[in-house]
């Protein structure tokens, strides 16, 4: 008998090849008989130009897979997740009523799992977020931290101290008076759809790192200055989410000689292999997720989800 639409979930680490294997599962579901497309939650592959810097895979590669939520956003716009949360859950929703699987790819821990389990976001004060907004630009998120490590310690752990935008957002919700969501999956988090398969793209740290360093050298040379610079024209210096991207910020700051170019690659460096040791915690968290190596086989994973 023939199955009702799936949802497949390819998450893990910045680098690690979930890429490649979403393509694999895609095309190796359609040799089944069953066909899929593709679902972004990357939060910065949203955006419209914001290419190099975010390795998105050029529309010439995606192998006649169709894609959704790629160059969906202009640089000015904020990616707030609640929005995401409802355009993710609307495209798996559209591509299961034409009886195909959806696979969604990337690893942008909160975006995942806003699609995946029951999440529901606070409401949102523009002004009060503005008000922070520029607090952030003025002073830096050290100061916004602390306040928050004094309102709300739990939330303030799980939050890294240099996310200027994710700070901002927890002080918005306790500012109206509500709980946030602690940065984390909830306690007992359910499934948003029934028939979902977790599958976790893994590589061992020691060979990950060397693999970043390399992948954002390897930016640097394929011109993210020159994307840089044309973004900069369309109001990334304007926009609240895109232009404090890891390497679009350091990118900008050699530009405007505030860091030489090995310094900014450096940073960039680092804060790629910080990023990615958090997404591993937040992936691990997942109850049910099959831990794989890139070069996994599709046919092995489908196997093991019947």
């Amino acid at each position: 008998m023939t199955r009702p639409p799936r949802l497949w979930v390819v998450a893990g680490a910045t680098g690690t090849g979930k890429t490649s294997l979403s393509l694999a599962l895609a095309e190796h579901l359609l040799s089944e008989g069953r066909t899929a497309e593709i679902v972004n939650a990357d939060a910065m592959q949203l955006y419209r130009g914001m290419d190099i810097g975010t390795a998105k895979l050029p529309v010439a590669e995606r192998r006649g897979i169709p894609h959704h939520l790629f160059d969906v956003l202009d640089v000015t716009d904020d990616a707030a997740v609640a929005w995401y949360q409802d355009a993710a859950r609307a495209a798996i929703t559209r591509i299961h009523a034409t009886g195909a699987d959806a696979v969604l790819v990337g690893g942008s821990g909160l975006y995942v799992s806003s699609v995946v389990f029951d999440f529901r976001f606070p409401p949102r004060d523009e002004q009060l977020r503005a008000e922070l907004e520029g607090e952030l630009d003025r002073s830096g998120p050290g100061v916004l931290y602390e306040r928050l490590r004094i309102l709300d310690a739990v939330t303030a752990e799980r939050v890294d101290p240099k996310n200027g935008r994710r700070i901002v957002r927890a002080l918005e919700v306790l500012g109206q008076g509500q709980r946030t969501h602690g940065a984390a999956l909830p306690e007992s988090p359910r499934l948003w759809h029934g028939d979902t398969r977790l599958i976790g793209v893994h590589i061992d740290r020691e060979d990950l790192v060397p693999r970043l360093d390399a992948r954002v050298r390897g930016m640097w040379d394929a011109g993210l200055l020159d994307e840089v610079r044309e973004l900069r024209t369309r109001g990334l210096d304007e926009g609240i989410t895109a232009r404090r991207a890891i390497g679009y910020a350091q990118a900008i700051a050699e530009l405007d000689g505030e860091l030489e170019r090995d310094d900014a690659i450096a940073q960039t460096q680092a804060l790629t292999r910080r990023y990615a040791r958090r997404q591993v915690s937040w992936f691990r968290r997942y109850e049910g997720l099959m831990w794989v190596p890139p070069t996994e086989s599709a046919r092995v994973i489908v196997a093991a989800a019947p």
